[in-house]
């Protein structure tokens, strides 16, 4: 255990992600005796910088969250802390099985070029689509910001207070439809590139497919980058994403917290209906009036005596559990990989989101199922507990923007985040699963870029159990409440039992790197406290 524990605080905060840490800035600031708890030997839930390649043990890595792009810029003038950040050009690289001359898109700050390279590669019309697409995403972005930072409301409501009349109904059709249904108002031309936005903004982290409902919600929510300096896009956190969690955590100590790791609540005890502290691994006490949850909502229930919490949350908050579909395999190489497709001078694509999208080759004339229909059938494979054989997948590659993570040999720190799969599987286990799949995701790179398997100097994988086992996520959801569930409907700040919170991903406005749940739900402790 790292750190003193007293016998009290005003505050226990459970959990040191990044949320629990903000509320812990905004509390102890306030002037309260907060005490953050952690369970793991590091801070930072899944916003963290490690080094997890034994065969590398010098090179760093963010093993969890990986970009920085939807945290309020209002919330960090509030904090008064700088997160240094780097932006990536290009921001978007979709290339396609096949050699110079293949299909393929480079999206950076260049319009002209992305434009051209569309209606070259795909359709004047696409152009068109993509322009409609982004002017509404940019309407919807601004309108929906002050929402974020305050208590949630119905949807319905949510439209009636902040989005302007002309897009009220698309906002609400959109939050509970189907990122497919919303995707084909623009009428693309392209399948291709409506699968790359269902998948990279629609699908991410969420155990649904996409024509199931609630996914257009998690495609709002991945569009609502408003970082200075990021034009709407995904950034890189300098040093990795511990850059984050370590910045809140020095404002935090800097304001009067106390974050002590290693120290594994057990239990949340209440006296009467009301929270009087928590109770360790190692059998001692913590008496506080108040307990703030910044674990994930199904881990703070567990922590609570039986019944205690309002049945009716109970019973909701059952109802939208889900357990994770995403997997990580951290990579560290000793080269920079080449895409086959791209001409001899192209931009380097390396500090780029790089889609690898199932039925990409039909575009390249390689035949095969069309980009949409793979995309259903790789989430039939995971309703029925089947490894997809055509997954779809993110590969990032962030050394080249952030050479600040490199170990003195200059290997590279990449990754692949890899969607869909199921957290069980049918017929086997994931510890006889794993290495084979590891492969085909390998082989799956090499279409794209022959030559990457002999360039992986060590690989470490995390199926959603591995991410449940090493950042305490519950079911190894990324959301910790699937992202399908929006608004008033994701876990309340305020429980119903008296003095106890919850101020995590699994709250409003969804789950990310965002850190508005922590500032809520510290705004409502102090609100109940009469601060």
């Amino acid at each position: 255990m790292t750190g003193e524990v007293p016998g009290r605080a005003d505050v226990v905060i459970v959990g040191s992600g990044h949320n629990g840490l903000v509320s812990a800035i905004l509390l102890a600031r306030a002037g309260l005796d907060v005490l953050v708890l952690e369970a793991a030997d590091v801070i930072g839930g899944a916003t963290r910088t490690e080094n997890p390649f034994p065969k590398v043990p010098e090179l760093r890595h963010s093993t969890g969250s990986y970009l920085l792009g939807l945290m309020p810029p209002e919330l960090l003038a509030t904090l008064d802390v700088r997160i240094p950040v780097l932006r990536r050009d290009p921001h978007y690289f979709l290339p396609t099985p096949g050699g110079a001359g293949s299909p393929y898109l480079l999206f950076g700050t260049d319009t002209a070029a992305t434009r051209k390279q569309l209606a070259e590669f795909f359709s004047p019309a696409d152009v068109a689509a993509d322009d409609a697409l982004q002017a509404e995403l940019a309407a919807l972005r601004e309108d929906l910001a002050p929402a974020w930072l305050t208590e949630p409301l119905p949807v319905e409501e949510t439209a009636a207070r902040y989005v302007r009349p002309e897009l009220q109904t698309v906002f609400v059709d959109l939050v509970r439809g189907s990122v497919a249904d919303y995707l084909a108002r623009f009428d693309f031309r392209s399948e291709l590139l409506v699968s790359m936005y269902a998948v990279t903004d629609g699908l991410s982290g969420l155990n649904a497919g996409p024509d199931d409902p609630g996914t257009g919600h998690n495609f709002l929510v991945h569009n609502m980058c408003r970082l200075p300096g990021s034009g709407g896009t995904w950034m890189i956190a300098e040093g990795g994403m511990g850059t984050v969690s370590r910045t809140f955590a020095d404002a935090a100590r800097a304001s009067g917290a106390r974050i002590v790791t290693g120290a594994s609540v057990t239990a949340i005890t209440l006296d009467g209906d009301a929270a009087s502290g928590v109770v360790l691994a190692d059998g001692r006490e913590i008496g506080a009036s108040v307990v703030l949850g910044a674990c994930d909502p199904y881990r703070l229930m567990g922590l609570l005596p039986d019944g205690a919490l309002p049945t009716t949350l109970a019973e909701r908050m059952a109802a939208v559990r889900r357990t994770g579909t995403t997997l990580k395999l951290n990579l560290a190489l000793r080269g920079l990989p080449r895409f086959s497709c791209l001409p001899e001078g192209a931009p380097s694509p390396f500090g780029s989101t790089i889609h690898l999208l199932p039925g990409s080759a039909s575009l390249a004339g390689g035949g095969g199922e069309s980009p949409m229909a793979a995309l259903r059938a790789m989430w039939a494979d995971v309703q029925a507990g089947r490894l997809p054989a055509e997954p779809t997948i993110e590969w990032y590659l962030h050394t080249t923007v952030d050479p600040s993570l490199a170990d003195p040999a200059g290997h590279h720190s990449s990754a692949l985040f890899v969607q869909s799969v199921p957290y069980e599987l049918a017929g086997t286990t994931w510890a006889e699963a794993l290495p084979g799949y590891v492969d085909k995701l390998v082989e799956i790179c090499e279409r794209y870029a022959p030559g990457t398997g002999d360039l992986i100097a060590d690989a470490v994988p995390l199926p959603p159990p591995g991410i449940e086992a090493h950042f305490g996520i519950t079911g190894g959801h990324i959301h910790h409440v699937d992202n399908t569930v929006s608004f008033a409907d994701r876990m309340p700040y305020a429980t119903g039992v008296d003095g106890v919170y919850a101020g995590s991903a699994g709250c409003h406005p969804a789950g990310s790197v965002i850190g508005a749940a922590g500032h809520n739900a510290a705004q409502r402790i102090l609100a109940d406290l009469g601060r």
